[in-house]
């Protein structure tokens, strides 16, 4: 049995019949009593975000979570479909456990947690960082670069990313998927 030794960041608990994961964590000593741990803890089968306080040595019960590689196949009506790399067996997820369902393209490869008691999926993780095409992009002003001036661009599935001036409709980008920032041009 685990105690509260054990928490680390990304840790996912069992907690009044609901999963969380651990966002942060902490201790705080006194003189006078005992050692309490407290841990900022996110929803991971429901939307909310809570703060926790154990006393040391407490007993918490993890979960045990494996994340396996699949491939975006499409979007339909019942949610996201993806496909185990492996088995090839498919299984379906609902938006909102997908991190960032705005970047996602077919054929893209992402990592799913699954949870080892269930068998049930419980987020979907892009990569970092990933290239994505510009389909439409209003064309920047010549000479217009002497401050770092943004202007939005639409890429491959949709979503919005701010770009400088410079790129143009057909180019490839580099984006951050958590901050949905552009980092750079890639060549093709």
């Amino acid at each position: 049995m685990a105690t509260t030794a054990d928490i680390r960041t990304g840790l996912i608990i069992k907690l009044d019949n609901s999963l969380y994961s651990v966002v942060e964590f902490g201790q705080n000593k006194t003189a006078r009593a005992a050692a309490k741990v407290w841990a900022k803890l996110k929803g991971v089968d429901n939307t909310r975000s809570i703060e926790h306080t154990w006393n040391s040595g407490d007993t918490i019960y993890p979960v045990r979570v494996e994340k396996k590689p699949f491939q975006f196949l499409y979007k339909d009506d019942s949610g996201y479909n993806f496909m185990d790399k492996e088995t090839f067996e498919q299984i379906v997820v609902a938006e909102s456990l997908v991190d960032a369902p705005q970047f996602l393209k077919d054929g893209d490869e992402v990592a799913i947690s699954i949870n080892t008691e269930t068998e049930l999926p419980m987020g979907v993780e892009l990569p970092d960082k990933i290239v994505l095409k510009v389909t439409y992009s209003e064309p920047g002003m010549k000479g217009d670069t002497a401050t770092r001036t943004l202007k939005p661009a639409t890429v491959e599935g949709g979503a919005t990313v701010m770009v400088p001036l410079f790129v143009n409709e057909g180019e490839l980008i580099r984006v951050n998927t958590k901050t949905g920032e552009y980092i750079e041009r890639v060549k093709e």
